[in-house]
């Protein structure tokens, strides 16, 4: 058992007794611990000293179990009753754990450490070190510092948050109470374990076991010794390898006999068991990694621009190191007596030479020192707005309604705030389809016995009211779901075994009520009369197929590992479980033997159809054969889930060759799980076919028109599936996925070669379909407009001879020519491999979205991953970056919220720039006119709160609030959506262009006062003052110019960072110690302050507002005309004007 408490002294591995009857099973949910309880007896706490064990990765269920004796070196011994030996070769680890990251002492140097991962930041840090040399001083040293300790700051304190917020969960689950058995006594104990999660995903009941061995043994009342050899700690919590010696007797256990931590009690009030792992040793820890760091692509491409600016620094630092170069060589007999030069000292009697270094470390020195002046224009305030700009769109998103899922109360959850603006640019969808599309609530829909199709029955009013019910104790028993039933079929089980078609029934039913591991958990209801069955378990395929037998009579009432109960039409029978053969995905079949009351024994086998026809002896009835085939074939063509049901009645000789070997599997050592399965595969076999049962999964809400959306925008949906391809395809045409215009291609291969052949005419048929028709030109519109849609539905046989071989290059030419790509019975790794198949060779950004344990390698494997909280648990939503409720929602979130974010966060980026860069070159044309001597006549003070206060906040608030288009506009024009895919709000072009515009301000700021005060008195200080507020004014109405929803918040931001430029260049110039006293006051007083700044505001922008006139005028994109129609809403309604957006292009980008 995972432990929750400090490992005190051992009692036993598996008891499992039930406050009303002593039962040797009970069943775990996946969930916390809530009413019920669970009593550990364990070791003690001996120190939180850690095992260096290394552990395995979470294999598939079929090689959990014993594959190899477990010696001593390679096991855990845990001695029963005995902490000391137990502990003697080396301490366990303890059961508290830590999940913080930080402690008091490690917080600062372990966050520095991880701060200055990014480049840009060990940029600043050496540029501060620089300023620090008197050589090459500046600035202030304090001020030079400011900007770096700042944003470092805020990191830390968000970091420290959230650190906090882990240790307080940490704190609260280390000290809960519970009950540890100390000298046969149960005692209250700390609880000291991790916080709760689904270790699998699964919400769903899983049986366990207790050992006969153990069963009946009480702690309190008996002294119990020996010793348990377990597998050393892992992180595959989907099997256990151990095994018990106890009062003499050896016993194996495995995943039947273990409860994972996070597990609730169900169908017993409490429950014994020992710890054999503890702390951050139990599985749940061990899995507890996290999903996977992720960039987003813009910051990716931002990378690039950020070294195009630092080559166009160096270029201005070697100009000016440059230009001084010459200047010295040119004035070098003069450098005796000029000022910032003078190489002589005459306060002493001896002359000296000092502040000089020599021509070749005045040239260094001039360098290094343009490199501090012009330090900002790798904007470090950039990673500290986009943060920010995240977590605001990040809070938006979880609080938008329309991504509230009501029926699980459950919000949108934003995982990553990394990743927000790559909602925008998403070109793939990779999707699960069972709970993802569909509810993943089965429902019980019709059924194949013994070759009759009993489908489309319906049921009186009165019947489907009230349903099948049993009395017991003078109490009403009924099912807690109501299943449709068809009348013939209902007739025929209530007749019994007295004709050939009720003998059929009874056994088909009799199988469905059997064959699965369902726990019927009893519900009390309002009325004191009337209590419910809920039939809980791992599937909610089998929960669907118990219902409905229980509708029509076979209502199971009781499970334990040694028998059932089931109410036969109104005749109570137990069945002796003699065996039971749980369901792995190598036999895709489950069964279970039965020892009937008239003492013959029949093995009930239910299972997959590729595999239950293999089984199934053909010699005889071949004609209930071939049409329990069509019948399947037709189920599956409208979206129903099959299974094959099968029986065979076993001899006396047959039982017992098949127990006995049962036996020697079930007890051994090494090689259980193959010993299982051949055992199995010799039961199921020269099957009696009893028929077929089909479950319907219904769509989720808003899927088909989810997924229209989504194809209209652009974005190709992949469907990703474990299911039948008949089940797949009728799914796609019933989700829009598919439609009547496409043409599909079908890749079903049983060899590699065949593979080949079948892609290689694929694409020939694909190029040929996609072909024009009728004239072409090479206008974009044409070509989009002329595409013919195809299809390519796919197979996990097929997928296994192709991925990872040459033939992956052949699939993707394939699937770039498709519209639509459906993969059906598909593993989860393979799952991943189609994720990596399109990343490894498009610079596409993807996205996969699913809901169960199964989707998480292709949830980690996409640039972007979305987790379904629905029937599957909350594996899916623990490794992704969105989670949310609904598939639906994912047009809003990507339409809506990924346009926004998108589009905010590029614009932030260039704006980012453009504001350093102007700052950066109006210093540069002062160093041009001052000797190149580095000297600035902007105060040191406004250089450190330019990117600070006076035009920081404005950006932030900009990118979290601003909204280029409405909601409803994005949602009815999914073509909007494309502009992330063009790269509209970022790229190159745009990069280029916001650096040229940047060039002109920043001369017009420069060269306006420089002229205008030309010949003046005027002192540095006073005109760098004006600089400063003309860049600060002119930069935020160049931000004003392009907002495009304005409220009171951006108002307040825009307008309130000038005049508080104003206050700060006041405050500064108010203080006699510093450089400039009372500039701002001298110049302020004249008109020819203000008339400059009014000049230079004007000519800055009139070159791109003329710009942006013309290119919205004659060359308008989708947004700008979208943005027009909304202007004029109520226009275009009333003349049913339609918007004509570009062409969607399916071909990917190179």
């Amino acid at each position: 058992m995972d432990s929750k408490t400090p490992i005190e002294n051992l009692y036993s591995i598996e008891p499992a007794l039930s406050s009303s009857s002593r039962r040797s099973n009970f069943s775990s949910n996946s969930k916390s611990l809530g009413g019920n309880s669970i009593r550990e007896v364990n070791f003690v706490d001996l120190g939180p000293k850690p095992v260096k064990y290394g552990s395995r990765g979470a294999e598939s269920e079929t090689y959990s179990m014993s594959q190899r004796e477990i010696n001593d070196e390679d096991a855990r011994l845990v001695q029963i009753n005995d902490p000391v030996k137990t502990n003697e070769r080396f301490e366990f680890a303890g059961n508290s754990i830590r999940t913080g990251k930080y402690s008091i002492l490690t917080f600062l140097p372990r966050n520095l450490f991880e701060q200055f991962h990014r480049v840009a930041y060990i940029y600043f840090l050496v540029i501060a070190v620089l300023n620090q040399l008197p050589q090459l001083a500046v600035f202030g040293r304090f001020a030079s510092i400011l900007p770096l300790a700042f944003v470092l700051l805020v990191t830390a304190v968000k970091d420290a948050y959230e650190d906090y917020r882990r240790h307080r969960a940490d704190n609260i689950e280390n000290n809960r109470p519970a009950s540890v058995l100390v000298n046969h006594e149960f005692q209250q104990k700390k609880w000291k374990d991790i916080q709760t999660i689904n270790l699998d995903g699964e919400s769903n009941l899983k049986t366990r076991y207790a050992k006969q061995e153990t069963l009946l043994k009480i702690p309190e009342k008996e002294n119990v010794s020996g010793v348990i050899k377990c597998e050393k700690p892992n992180r595959n919590i989907y099997g256990f390898q151990a095994n018990m010696e106890v009062d003499g007797k050896r016993v194996s256990l495995g995943p039947s006999n273990i409860i994972l931590r996070g597990c609730e009690l169900k169908n017993t009030t409490w429950a014994v068991g020992v710890a054999v792992y503890a702390g951050r040793e139990t599985k749940a820890m061990l899995n507890n990694s996290g999903a996977p760091s992720k960039r987003s692509r813009l910051e990716t491409h931002m990378n690039l621009e950020i070294i195009f600016l630092s080559l166009f620094l160096t270029a201005l630092c070697t100009v000016v190191s440059v230009c001084a170069a010459v200047w010295l060589r040119r004035h070098r007999d003069e450098l005796d007596y000029l000022p910032f030069y003078r190489r002589k000292d005459f306060s002493e009697d001896e002359e000296e030479n000092y502040n000089y270094y020599g021509w070749g470390l005045e040239i260094l020195f001039t360098f290094l020192m343009s490199v501090i002046v012009f330090q900002i224009m790798i904007p470090i305030s950039l990673y500290i707005s986009m943060e920010l700009v995240r977590v605001g769109q990040a809070y938006f998103m979880i609080r938008d309604t329309q991504m509230y899922d009501e029926p699980s109360n459950s919000r949108f959850q934003c995982r990553a705030l990394n990743i927000n603006e790559d909602l925008g640019q998403i070109k793939y969808i990779f999707s699960d389809k069972t709970g993802t599309l569909t509810e993943n609530k089965m429902e019980f829909q019709c059924a194949s016995i013994w070759g009759v199709d009993y489908n489309g029955g319906k049921v009186s009013s009165q019947d489907q009211k009230d349903g099948y019910f049993v009395q017991v104790d003078g109490k009403v028993l009924r099912p807690k779901m109501v299943v449709k039933t068809h009348p013939e079929l209902l007739q025929f089980a209530r007749s019994g075994k007295e004709t050939k078609e009720g003998s059929h029934v009874h056994d088909f039913f009799l199988a469905l009520a059997a064959c699965n591991t369902i726990v019927p958990i009893i519900v009390d209801t309002p009325d004191p009369t009337l209590k419910l069955i809920d039939y809980q378990g791992e599937s909610p395929d089998e929960q669907a197929l118990v219902y409905a037998a229980a509708a029509y009579g076979f209502m199971l009432i009781e499970r334990t590992s040694g028998h059932i109960v089931i109410d036969i039409q109104g005749e109570r029978q137990r069945f002796n479980v003699l065996g039971l053969h749980e369901f792995d995905s190598d036999r895709k079949r489950m069964s279970v033997i039965l020892g009937l009351p008239n003492k013959s024994v029949k093995a009930f086998v239910k299972g997959a159809d590729t595999t239950m026809f293999s089984v199934i002896d053909r010699s005889s009835n071949t004609s209930i054969i071939r049409a329990t085939e069509a019948h399947l074939h037709s189920y599956s063509s409208i979206g129903l889930r099959t299974l094959v049901i099968g029986m065979r009645e076993l001899s006396t000789s047959e039982f017992e060759e098949w127990h006995s070997a049962f036996e020697v599997a079930s007890t051994a050592l090494m090689g259980r799980a193959s010993l299982l399965r051949k055992v199995a595969s010799n039961v199921e076999s020269n099957l009696c076919i009893l028929g077929a049962s089909a479950i319907e999964d219904k769509l989720q809400e808003g899927v088909p028109e989810a997924i229209e959306s989504l194809r209209t925008a652009g974005i190709k949906v992949w469907v990703l599936t474990g299911d039948k391809q008949e089940t797949a395809i009728s799914i796609g045409y019933s989700s829009k996925l598919l439609t009547s215009k496409m043409t599909q291609i079908i890749v079903n291969n049983n060899s590699k070669e065949s593979c080949r052949k079948s892609l290689e005419d694929a694409i020939i048929m694909s190029k040929k379909l996609t072909t024009m028709s009728g004239t072409t030109n090479d206008t974009w519109r044409t070509l989009g407009a002329s595409l013919t849609p195809v299809a390519l539905i796919i197979d996990g046989t097929s997928l296994v001879y192709i991925l990872d071989s040459e033939l992956e290059e052949r699939l993707f030419e394939l699937a770039s020519n498709c519209s639509v790509v459906l993969c059906c019975r598909v593993a989860p790794l393979q799952k991943a491999g189609i994720v990596a198949l399109v990343k490894k060779r498009t610079s596409d950004m993807t996205l996969a979205i699913g809901d169960g344990a199964n989707d998480v390698s292709m949830i980690q494997m996409a640039d972007v991953g979305v987790g379904i909280s629905g029937q599957e648990g909350r594996q899916a939503v623990m490794a992704s970056d969105f989670a949310m409720g609904q598939f639906r929602f994912l047009v809003t979130l990507l339409l809506v919220h990924g346009h926004w974010n998108y589009q905010r966060m590029g614009y932030m980026i260039l704006y980012n720039f453009y504001r350093n860069a102007i700052f950066v070159l109006v210093l540069f044309w002062y160093v041009l006119f001052t000797c190149f001597t580095l000297t600035t006549a902007i105060n040191e003070w406004s250089s450190v709160l330019y990117s600070v206060i006076y035009t920081s906040v404005p950006t932030i608030v900009v990118g979290i609030l601003d909204k280029d288009l409405s909601r409803r506009t994005l949602l009815k024009y999914p073509q909007l959506y494309g502009a992330g895919h063009r790269e509209e709000c970022y790229n190159r072009r745009l990069f280029w262009i916001t650096m040229i515009d940047t060039v002109w301000q920043s001369a017009v700021v420069f060269y306006i006062p420089l002229l205008a005060y030309w010949g003046s008195t005027i002192d540095g200080s006073s005109i760098g003052d004006l600089w400063t507020l003309a860049v600060v004014i002119l930069v935020n109405l160049h931000l004003a110019m392009d907002v495009i929803r304005w409220n009171w918040i951006t108002h307040a931001a825009i307008w309130g960072s000038i005049i508080a430029t104003f206050i700060c260049v006041i405050i500064i110039d108010a203080i006699p110690t510093l450089v400039g006293y009372w500039a701002f006051f001298h110049i302020a007083r004249t008109g020819l302050f203000w008339l400059c700044l009014l000049a230079i505001i004007v000519t800055a922008l009139i070159p791109r507002f003329v710009v942006k006139v013309l290119y919205q005028f004659y060359t308008p994109c989708d947004v700008q005309i979208a943005r027009e129609a909304e202007k004029f809403q109520a226009e275009i309604q009333s003349a049913a004007v339609e918007v004509e957006m570009n062409p969607i292009l399916d071909h990917p980008r190179p």
